[in-house]
């Protein structure tokens, strides 16, 4: 998340908080799911940055 404050942090957690109490519950399960893809995809594309990024400081 890209905050520019600690507060504008909590704001924007709020709203999503705020967001996910007013769906349904099908609605959530689908939230839920679209959310463990985005988070899975996005930690594999860090992994990879930072095994790229560390490969810079081994010796050949």
């Amino acid at each position: 998340m890209n905050a520019a404050s600690s507060e504008e942090r909590a704001a924007i957690n709020q709203e999503l908080k705020d967001l996910y109490a007013s769906l349904s519950e099908e609605d959530k399960v689908d939230f839920n799911a679209q959310l463990q893809k985005f988070l899975a995809t996005e930690v594999g594309r860090l992994k990879s940055d930072y095994e790229a990024i560390r490969g810079l400081d081994s010796p050949n």
